[in-house]
């Protein structure tokens, strides 16, 4: 049976209304994270490597019109703080969540440090990625309080009187990177999840208070003016969405967008040249179930648009904890399951939190956890590696909305047959449209497009399910009904007549 063709004959059919002149967001990249394991597959053979860096960044088609690979726009690259060359001083007992620094313990700088994390990003440029963000979770181990790259007591690693040292440190690290590998940081992430404790040494981390951050990313914004570094400065990399607009549970981590971008706040940034209009965060527990999921979202909306000019990332996910027992985070799944929740993730985060950007966090896991779009064996020279149908359906979102596409209203009319909704969301990219619908129904579902005066053309179906990875097909046949596979993820791209 074809995954999807013009429906027949069908009784019930679901209308799904886009509105070509009801537009949202600008959407600025998809993209996922080379930690911790591309310091290690960096150094496989090359052929695999290519492999696996063709599967996230080509834009190449195979011989049927599938996509060889998902396109990501944007690659995080992991600044490390050197708990590598620590080894087993460093506190981190697991060697695949250390990571090296490129500066040394004597303050020179090796740009061979972190080498196998250096040819991925070569590996994202030759396939196409114009997008690169460096993210730190832990500053150098040089500058930090305790010497290591976690913290004690809950407490900031770096003091004050670090921060210029810090900050000059990054701007070395972008003209180091970029002399070596020809590649230029777009942006620069200098916390992560600062709310979180970070003193367990389960991998490099560093808590901080906004007014800690607002310090830091103040040395941040002179070091980068003074020595001519173009990267913007991302703020936030909340641990979770609520932080952005809520102090409720830490009162000095919180609220972030009013303590980062209003005006008269003492922590107030927004007005910094290198400081991008931007805030970020994180998605973990806040996705279950789908209402408290929704109203969330929509809380951070409201507080977004509260600030003129400013736009939200969602900048790191993966499948965490039992998320109110409609999946568990614990054990691999390259099924179709885990796809599924994956991509109603991406839909709500798009649909009500008006995110521009999506963002996945590890890209490459050796791990039993459902944190992969790829997973290899734990093997630091050489492995098998294997696909996750959570690949292919972050492949729905990423290869076909790119950078500078629109978010469009897409409105669902009947479907009260349905025991679970489809999940529609729709873009425009000049004449283009693009137009993602999950169904997680255990039936297939018949689907008539309208645009209303606006006629499709050129339609082309690409679907992630159980038996398919973003495998193509042409739809071809009078008017706009399609037949939408149960358990599925469909991208449909058409022109706009």
């Amino acid at each position: 049976m074809l995954c999807c063709s013009f429906a027949k004959g069908q009784d019930s059919v679901v209308t799904v209304n886009v509105d070509l002149n009801k537009t949202y967001q600008h959407m600025d990249n998809f993209g996922a994270s080379d930690a911790w394991s591309c310091q290690f597959i960096g150094n496989w053979p090359k052929e695999k490597m290519n492999k696996i860096a063709d599967l996230l960044f080509s834009k190449d088609t195979l011989a049927d019109g599938s996509p060889k690979g998902i396109a990501l726009s944007l690659w995080r690259f992991n600044i490390g703080a050197g708990s590598t060359q620590q080894a087993d001083n460093s506190g981190i007992k697991n060697e695949w969540r250390r990571s090296a620094s490129f500066l040394n313990a004597d303050g020179t700088y090796n740009w061979g440090n972190q080498a196998g994390q250096v040819w991925f990003l070569k590996a994202a440029k030759t396939r196409g990625v114009k997008q690169f963000l460096g993210f730190v979770n832990s500053p150098p181990v040089n500058f930090t309080i305790n010497g290591k790259a976690y913290a004690t007591g809950g407490k900031a690693n770096l003091s004050a009187d670090k921060y210029d040292a810090f900050a000059n440190y990054l701007s070395t690290v972008v003209k180091g990177v970029k002399k070596a590998a020809g590649i230029e940081f777009n942006y620069i992430s200098p916390v992560n999840e600062p709310q979180w404790d970070w003193s367990d040494g389960g991998q490099e981390g560093c808590p901080y208070t906004n007014s800690e951050i607002a310090g830091l990313v103040r040395s941040i914004d002179k070091s980068f003016t003074q020595n001519k570094v173009q990267s913007k400065i991302l703020v936030g990399e909340a641990g979770s969405i609520t932080y952005l607009f809520s102090a409720a549970d830490k009162p000095a981590k919180g609220n972030q967008i009013n303590d980062f971008f209003k005006t008269g706040s003492p922590d107030y940034i927004g007005d910094l040249k290198n400081v991008d209009k931007t805030i970020i965060a994180h998605s973990y527990f806040t996705t279950s179930p789908m209402s408290s999921a929704i109203k969330l979202r929509q809380q951070l909306t409201q507080a977004v648009s509260d600030v003129p000019g400013l736009s939200y990332w969602e900048s790191e996910y993966c499948i965490l904890g039992n998320n109110a027992g409609e999946i568990d985070g614990n054990k691999r799944d390259l099924g179709i399951d885990a796809a599924l929740y994956l991509a109603r993730v991406i839909h709500t985060d798009l649909t009500a939190a008006n995110a521009s950007a999506w963002q996945w966090w590890t890209a490459i896991s050796p791990v039993d956890y459902k944190d992969g779009l790829i997973y290899v064996d734990q093997n630091k020279t050489d492995g098998n590696f294997y696909t996750s149908k959570m690949l292919w359906a972050m492949g729905n979102y990423s290869r076909f909305i790119r950078p500078g596409a629109i978010r469009i209203d897409a409105a669902v009319a009947g479907e009260s047959s349905l025991k679970s909704p489809l999940l529609t969301s729709a873009f425009k990219d000049g004449k283009k449209l693009i137009i993602v619908i999950i169904n997680n129904n255990a039936e297939d579902v018949s689907v008539s497009l309208n645009a209303g005066s606006n006629k499709i053309s050129d339609t082309r179906a690409y679907i992630t399910s159980a038996s398919t990875d973003l495998h193509s097909q042409t739809m071809v046949g009078a008017g706009n009904k399609i037949s939408i596979q149960s358990k599925s993820i469909t991208t449909i791209t058409g022109t706009i007549q």
